[in-house]
C-alpha cells in the first residue's frame, strides 16, 4: 500500500519500464528454447486489464469520471515507478479487471500529440442504443460536446473528450463483430 499524501508531485514521468521485445525471433537457439519452456504455445490473453492515461489535475478528472460518468473511484495511490505522481483508479465498484481506467497526474507536462505510438481513444460500454442515446442526452445536458450516435455497423457509439483532451467513446454491445 502506498502513502496517500498527495502533496508531492513530479514534473517528469518515471523512466520507462524494462524493455519489451518487438516479437521478432530470438537471436540464438538457447534464447528460443528458454522461451518455449516458459511460454507454452497455448497461452492466451483474457482481454484488457486496465488502461492508464496521464492527466494534469486529478480533482478535475475525478469530477469527470466519477461525478459525470458514474465510474467508481476505487483507489487513490501513488505510482510505483514515480512515487511523486498520484495514481487514481476508476472502474466498477469491485475494481474488476476490464472495467478499470487509471490516471497518473503530471500537472506540468506538455499536452500530448496524436501520432504513432499514441492511443487514439478508448471506449466504454453501453448495452443498448437506448442507453447510448441516454448518455448522449446526459452529456449534452452537462455541457459536454459529443457526436450524435453513430452507426458503426457492428455497434453504435458517441465520441467526446475528457478535460485533458483524451477521446472517449461510449459504444453499444451489439449487434457485434460476428454478424457477417
Amino acid at each position: 500500500m502506498h502513502d496517500d499524501d498527495t502533496s508531492a508531485k513530479s514534473a517528469e514521468p518515471a523512466p520507462p519500464p524494462p524493455a519489451v521485445t518487438d516479437g521478432s525471433p530470438a537471436s540464438s537457439d538457447s534464447d528460443q528454447s528458454t522461451r518455449d519452456a516458459v511460454a507454452p504455445r497455448d497461452l492466451r490473453l483474457r482481454g484488457i486489464h486496465h488502461l492508464t492515461a496521464i492527466c494534469s489535475n486529478l480533482e478535475r478528472t475525478v469530477s469527470f469520471y466519477r461525478d459525470l460518468l458514474g465510474l467508481s473511484l476505487i483507489k487513490r495511490t501513488h505510482n510505483d515507478d514515480d512515487p511523486g505522481a498520484r495514481h487514481f483508479y476508476f472502474g466498477d465498484p469491485e475494481g474488476t479487471p476490464g472495467t478499470m481506467v487509471t490516471f497518473l497526474e503530471y500537472p506540468s507536462m506538455d499536452p500530448g500529440q496524436i501520432g504513432v505510438g499514441v492511443v487514439h481513444h478508448f471506449a466504454l460500454r453501453a448495452g443498448t442504443i437506448e442507453e447510448l442515446e441516454a448518455w448522449y442526452r446526459h452529456l449534452r445536458d452537462h455541457g459536454i460536446q459529443c457526436t450524435q450516435p453513430l452507426d458503426r455497423t457492428y455497434f453504435s457509439s458517441i465520441y467526446f473528450r475528457d478535460p485533458d483532451g483524451n477521446i472517449i467513446e461510449i459504444a453499444t454491445d451489439g449487434p457485434g463483430l460476428v454478424i457477417e
